[in-house]
């Protein structure tokens, strides 16, 4: 999987620009606030359909215009593909694919795929988790369609019941209607949970390779999948606790447990990392299991994604550099700096704002 082409119209800093990309090793290099990330972006929403920056999409437009376009130009071992989409400051944005519009967002899950990381991935170590099941969520749905349709039925089953948790003052009322939803959130929190389990399963082994590799083998990860019950009979310990604690849920108008709860502890040589690991640590862990992912799409795809890796090398010293450059040699990377000094073939690209 590559990404061949990219134009921007209207599209942050960029007034209408394309960007030609080698199929290895591409080099953004410019200033800060020259518009790098923008490209980075850019290629990740015509991936995945939605931003890593922000969730008010019409941000992406540039100032003093109402539309946007992004186009991007893919190759995969089968077939090329054109992913086009449209921001309107009075529309809902519209994609295209092969010049026919799609419906959901879920039909463009998996037509190319790509894993990013920068320094503020560090959320996905230490920050709360919900960064970290949404590290499951986007890297499952990319080769999962069906878990990205689960998803996104079971929040809006968890919406309803939260909401009729919510609706009158007289549990009574509640319970004659929320077994319906208890039922519901229970079946589909158990098709969740087990597919999670079997993606920390088969992340496992490659974030300890990458791990090793980056940190010169002095530490060894562990990456623990918590949720609220095991695997095996999920959905009837679900079902059960529900209707058991209706009260409790009742009295604070939520839903207290389920796979929106659900956490990922990662240790190193046993220690928590999120509490007791070093900054330098957390990153170096975020980077690996941001590696591992290349491992686990290609596996279930058939070809490594595209890598889109935001100015990494300001927090790495150049020992790390290296083995990260040599670690991705397999795939097409595109990375961005102020500044590229390592001794090897790439398609440097300057990036100057333009007025």
């Amino acid at each position: 999987m590559v990404i061949n082409s990219l134009r921007l119209i209207n599209y942050r800093s960029y007034k209408d620009k394309t960007f030609n990309f080698d199929q290895k090793l591409n080099i953004l290099v410019g200033k800060n606030a020259q518009g790098k990330t923008n490209v980075i972006e850019a290629i990740f929403f015509a991936v995945i359909g939605k931003s890593f920056k922000t969730s008010k999409e019409k941000e992406v437009i540039k100032w003093g215009e109402n539309k946007a376009y992004i186009c991007g130009e893919f190759s995969k071992r089968y077939r090329d593909e054109k992913i086009e989409i449209y921001f309107d400051e009075n529309k809902k944005k519209s994609i295209k694919i092969d010049e026919i519009g799609i419906h959901k967002i879920g039909e463009l899950m998996g037509r190319a795929n790509a894993v990013f990381f920068s320094p503020d991935e560090l959320k996905l170590v230490k920050e709360s988790p919900d960064e970290r099941r949404r590290f499951m969520n986007i890297d499952i749905s990319q080769t999962n369609k069906r878990y990205f349709y689960l998803i996104g039925r079971y929040e809006k089953v968890l919406a309803n019941r939260n909401k009729l948790l919510k609706s009158t003052k007289d549990i009574e009322v509640v319970k004659e209607t929320v077994e319906i939803w208890d039922r519901a959130l229970s079946d589909l929190a158990e098709k969740i949970a087990i597919e999670r389990q079997k993606f920390i399963d088969e992340l496992l082994p490659y974030a300890k390779l990458a791990h090793q590799y980056i940190s010169g083998g002095k530490e060894d990860i562990d990456i623990k999948y918590i949720s609220s019950f095991d695997c095996d009979g999920y959905s009837e310990k679900m079902f059960k606790y529900l209707q058991k604690n209706i009260e409790k849920d009742f009295k604070l108008g939520y839903t207290t447990v389920g796979t929106h709860r659900d956490e990922l502890d990662i240790y190193l040589n046993g220690t928590e990392v999120k509490n007791y690991g070093s900054q330098g640590q957390q990153r170096t862990v975020a980077l690996s299991m941001k590696l591992a992912e290349l491992e686990i799409i290609k596996n279930r795809v058939g070809e490594y994604p595209i890598l889109l890796l935001d100015d990494v090398f300001s927090e790495l010293d150049s020992e790390r550099r290296k083995k990260l450059l040599n670690f991705t040699s397999k795939t097409q990377t595109i990375i961005t700096c102020t500044e590229f000094n390592e001794k090897v073939k790439a398609n440097v690209i300057n990036i100057v704002k333009e007025d």
